[in-house]
């Protein structure tokens, strides 16, 4: 049998991306899409599957390698391969070991089919720091990730001066002067030893959540972030929803008030550029960006994760809808490549199948803003006459006041909020 060259498939704009687990070895018999190896992008972890079946004849790799669209990675002995250079979507992982659930929609939209939201937290994930050429294996470098130690500031006690996992123990143990974890020196808490107080039981955090808990601080520690928050008549626009959702139920997708959340959303920041923009490199320049993809923070039961919605102003209602769907879909399958996580310029984060009155959502850096939404209330409103019930969706936008004052902020989510009460704005 003729040996099939298995190469990285299309993986999106990212090059070099570490190896972090190879889950093959040679003898192996693999089935086409069973995972072949685990890559670590800066938005996700990936797996990429096998092109076809057969036996894993020699596997080309190591853990720590670096590779983009194209490396070798192993070769395939059996007549069920595909072609040489055969390219598979590499997978996402949100994680792969659990089918993520997507949160439902808030209180007045029908959530099947709906991508939604849970809170800020979840971010587009950062890329783990490699070290540079530190003397350290890829599993020390990986513990120093997860443990979030700079291994450059950390002395080798191994042979040659390499660097252990004993000598990681100690940093975070604070023998060594590891380099602080969220900048300006902010100490650490202190490490307790819980089971002297009673029963505990430890569980390791996924890798997801692993991922984006230094992405977040990160974020939170290096923006100013301040939260406006404002309320949206939203009864005309949900009797316009329920007749769009009623029809579409027949046509096998759902109308969802996210899909009208994204339309208005495009609208505002049309007429705000700087909610569409990000800080320049030197943090002297504001790049304002001229498309509009929007991150839409999707519920898993291992963590958040933020597909996002490309060139929403070109799109309609029905067509965000059903493209909502998909990404539930995909979502569901862990089928979410790199490039439905990346390319973001706003994000929206919902809370409303689930309750709250208001939170605090995360700037999802380096994006300026983001929308955050819980559950919509009936509540009585002066009409000039009478008060009379009224649907009220509360919106909550946090922002990076660097860029964006408060004057600002209230004027754009005062003007969402204005989008939100009259459908015409959202149909013309």
């Amino acid at each position: 049998m003729s040996l099939i060259e298995v190469k990285v498939p299309d993986i999106g704009d990212f090059k070099n991306v570490p190896v972090i687990e190879i889950l093959v070895k040679p003898g192996d018999a693999v089935m086409a899409d069973d995972p072949l190896l685990t890559l670590e992008s800066d938005k996700a972890t990936m797996e990429v599957p096998s092109p076809g079946s057969g036996t894993v004849a020699a596997v080309l790799i190591k853990v720590g390698d670096k590779v983009s669209q194209g490396t070798l990675i192993l070769t395939l002995e059996g007549a069920g391969a595909a072609a040489a250079g055969t390219e598979k979507v590499p997978r996402a992982s949100a994680p792969v070991d659990a089918a993520p659930k997507v949160a439902t929609a808030p209180a007045s939209a029908p959530t099947t089919g709906g991508a939604v939201a849970r809170p800020s937290s979840t971010l587009l994930l950062p890329m783990p720091d490699d070290f540079g050429d530190v003397h350290a294996s890829p599993a020390v470098r990986r513990l120093a990730r997860e443990l979030e130690i700079d291994l450059r500031k950390v002395p080798g006690t191994g042979d040659k001066g390499r660097i252990t996992k004993d000598d990681v123990k100690r940093a975070i143990a604070g023998k060594t002067a590891p380099a602080p974890s969220g900048g300006a020196g902010i100490p650490e808490i202190p490490v307790q030893d819980f089971s002297k107080f009673g029963p505990i039981e430890e569980k390791p955090l996924s890798r997801l959540k692993k991922l984006s808990g230094p992405h977040l601080h990160r974020a939170w520690l290096n923006i100013p972030h301040v939260t406006h928050c404002d309320e949206a008549d939203i009864t005309e626009l949900e009797e316009y929803r329920r007749s769009l959702d009623k029809s579409a139920k027949d046509k096998g997708y759902r109308v969802t008030l996210l899909s009208f959340l994204l339309k208005a959303s495009v609208t505002c920041l049309k007429e705000f550029p700087t909610f569409n923009a990000s800080l320049g490199a030197q943090k002297d320049t504001l790049i304002f960006k001229k498309y509009y993809n929007l991150g839409v923070a999707v519920d898993t039961p291992d963590g958040l994760v933020v597909p996002v919605i490309k060139d929403v102003s070109s799109k309609g209602i029905i067509e965000l809808s059903k493209e909502l769907g998909d990404i539930s879909a995909k979502m569901r399958d862990g089928k979410i490549t790199p490039a439905d996580i990346s390319g973001g310029t706003f994000s929206i984060s919902s809370l409303g199948g689930i309750g709250g009155t208001s939170f605090t959502p995360i700037v999802n850096a380096p994006e300026v803003a983001i929308l955050g939404v819980v559950r919509s209330e009936l509540k009585p409103r002066w009409n000039g006459k009478e008060f009379a019930p009224r649907l009220m969706l509360p919106l909550c936008v946090s922002y990076d006041h660097r860029i964006i004052d408060g004057a600002l902020a209230a004027r754009f989510t005062r003007r969402l909020a204005d989008i939100l009460s009259d459908v015409r704005e959202l149909v013309l």
